[in-house]
């Protein structure tokens, strides 16, 4: 038999074991080379001035090879491993590792770049599919054209080629260090379980729950106020990362054995098929995994919480506009806004006008200033300060209000915990009793410095105005608002073609700052969405090919099974009840994981958490568990022909 009859008939063998290797190899293919496609698109021209497109997407196209690549060199050794016997068997009947190397490469060729031409076509074929996914995300009104890139065809032919060359490598070390012997061992040897639970598992398994919970408790912390200078901040966040990867790498070495145990011995010995199938095994198994679930968990909490971050950040896009610009428009310069409104009035669009001038005076910080933190040696703050007559308001003489809540910056200060302040101003010094917190924005960033604008009594204002004087740039504030808001993108058009951006601060409009955001945001989102999705994608395959080793291995167990009268349907029930732990429990850990994460420190990013955050939960959770009902249906499969 020549080694053309050989590779033919071992790839018609193998084929129904590599689909979902090959349909991963396909996937990974078509999602970068329509990634890289888009960096050489003409169409991101259109981002020119807001966000560098074009180089944003080739940076993380780097990171993006780094996932495929381990994926498929994972993927490579799980493989090697299943035909171990298959390469022993060649060994036996005369063949040298070299002809062996030179049968698994040509059929890696064969199979590997076969994928890799139909990931390229599938690539092109939705390459405008998802430039228009990200044209739509930004809010950029431009034609997305279906455009081939030579540049794209090259940069991925060169990527997987580097990929394959290192795969044959892997190949090759794997053949040359292994016997005979070994070779009939290798699976054996790659899924060892543990007869009992010792004492150190125990140990290891409560130490990986307190680990966890510890570190969540520090994070809830992170930003409360409790760490009083950048270096306890970061050391605290180093603390943190340790202490939930150790806890987490503990928990599947030790402490989902101790709980299935105490369960099962909450039982008494007594188990249904069920509980034999799905218990019995998961408390064996999850420990000889441990680690590549850890880094899976790991990565997976660290890609759910970026995407949700990132999404707060879009999703809170308008709020964060209104934050940044109270009005429409606004300005701190008088002949901009006359310039500005007699525009608006030759193209007959209906405004109004409002005008605040601020004072700015010392408050009394020291309960509450964190000067680490921030940075600074002063025991007061300087805070704007408006009239009530000026916002409609009615203060009492005696009381203050404060009005636009920066959430980053006040978890910094204590705040809400205030009962009253102390203003100073001209050698005297003003005690009012706090009233209440209202995160309506009243003055734009470059006023306020994102502290609290102070609503007092006009009486207090007028005291506070005598004798103020100030260097600032901007001690006026102006806004102007459309009334007809049918016609804001009329009135911003008129805006945009004044060509008032000339300033630093300038004059700025609400909308236009809304759709930078939208633009900036929406690119990150959508890069980190890529990013995420190719590693979902891979780490699911894994977890489904390390379910097929050991659907192979429990075979002769199902045989036994069956033999002694229980029906598929009985072995199937406790495979769902298995595949729901093997891929639920990675699943929860991850989601837990990245909700700590993002709920310490969202509120630097947006103005929103809970719904953005769940949706990309959500999102995960499904595309996760269609990897967990292909495995049941892998199993399926392997039960019916147990018998």
């Amino acid at each position: 038999m020549s080694l053309r009859v050989i590779i033919l008939r071992n790839l018609r063998k193998n084929i129904k074991n590599y689909y979902l290797y090959v349909f991963a190899l396909i996937f990974s293919v078509a999602l970068y080379f329509s990634f890289v496609t888009l960096q050489y698109n003409p169409s991101l021209d259109e981002l020119e001035g807001t966000v560098k497109g074009g180089a944003a997407i080739g940076a993380s196209s780097v990171l993006l090879v780094v996932i495929v690549a381990v994926f498929l060199l994972y993927a490579n050794t799980i493989f090697i491993k299943r035909r171990s016997k298959e390469i022993g068997l060649f060994q036996l009947v005369g063949l040298t590792k070299g002809k062996i190397f030179k049968i698994l490469t040509v059929e890696n060729l064969m199979l590997y770049f076969g994928a890799m031409a139909v990931g390229i076509f599938a690539g092109f074929a939705v390459s405008r599919l998802i430039l228009m996914i990200l044209l739509k995300i930004i809010q950029v009104d431009a034609i997305a054209g279906l455009s081939f890139s030579p540049q794209a065809l090259v940069q991925t032919v060169i990527v997987f080629s580097g990929i394959y060359l290192l795969i044959m490598l892997m190949n090759y070390l794997f053949i040359k260090g292994q016997s005979i012997l070994s070779l009939f061992r290798a699976v054996a040897l790659a899924q060892q379980r543990v007869e009992k639970l010792s004492f150190w598992s125990i140990l290891m398994g409560i130490a990986g729950i307190a680990l966890i919970l510890l570190g969540y408790q520090v994070s809830s912390q992170l930003f409360s106020g409790k760490f009083t200078d950048m270096n306890q901040l970061l050391g605290a966040m180093l603390f943190i990362l340790g202490s939930v990867i150790a806890g987490t790498y503990f928990f599947y070495k030790g402490s989902v054995s101790f709980i299935f145990n105490l369960i099962r011995r909450s039982k008494r010995g007594y188990l249904t098929i069920k509980e034999v199938l799905s218990l019995s095994s998961i408390m064996f198994r999850m420990k000889s995994n441990a680690l590549l679930l850890t880094v899976i968990t790991t990565l997976s909490a660290l890609a759910i919480g970026m995407l949700s971050l990132s999404y707060i950040s879009y999703y809170s896009a308008a709020s964060m506009a209104k934050n940044n610009v109270p009005n429409d428009f606004s300005f701190y310069k008088s002949e901009w806004v006359d310039e500005f409104t007699s525009v608006l009035n030759s193209e007959g669009i209906a405004y109004k006008e409002s005008v605040l001038e601020p004072v700015w005076v010392n408050m009394d910080a020291k309960s509450f200033l964190n000067k680490d933190m921030l940075d600074i040696q002063s025991d007061t703050l300087s805070v704007a300060v408006l009239g009530d007559s000026a916002i409609g308001e009615d203060i009492q003489a005696g009381e203050a209000l404060f009005r636009g809540m920066d959430g980053g910056l006040m978890n910094y200060m204590p705040m809400g915990n205030l009962d009253n302040i102390t203003l100073l101003a001209e050698g005297k010094s003003f005690p009012l009793d706090l009233i209440g917190f209202d995160k309506e924005t009243m003055l734009p960033f470059y006023f306020s410095s994102g502290f609290p604008v102070v609503i007092v009594d006009e009486s207090i204002y007028q005291e506070l105005k005598v004798g103020f004087s100030s260097d600032r740039e901007f001690t006026v504030y102006y806004g102007v608002d459309v009334t007809d808001r049918s016609q804001l993108k009329n009135a911003n058009k008129a805006f945009a073609s004044m060509d008032l951006f000339k300033d630093e601060y300038g004059a700025n409009s609400q909308y236009n700052y809304e759709i930078e955001q939208r633009a900036n945001f929406g690119l990150i989102m959508f890069i980190v969405g890529f990013l995420g999705l190719t590693f979902l994608v891979t780490s699911g395959c894994i977890l489904y090919f390390k379910q097929m080793d050991e659907s192979e291995e429990e075979k002769p167990g199902y045989t036994i099974l069956r033999k002694l009268g229980f029906t598929q349907d009985d072995l199937v029930g406790g495979i769902r009840y298995k595949q729901l732990f093997n891929f639920g429990i990675p699943l929860v850990i991850g989601l837990s994981h990245s909700y700590f994460a993002v709920k310490s420190g969202w509120f630097f990013f947006g103005t929103e958490m809970l719904t953005p955050m769940l949706l990309v939960m959500l999102l995960y959770t499904v595309l996760y568990s269609i990897f967990g009902i292909l495995s049941v249906m892998y199993y399926k499969q392997v039960i019916k022909q147990s018998l």
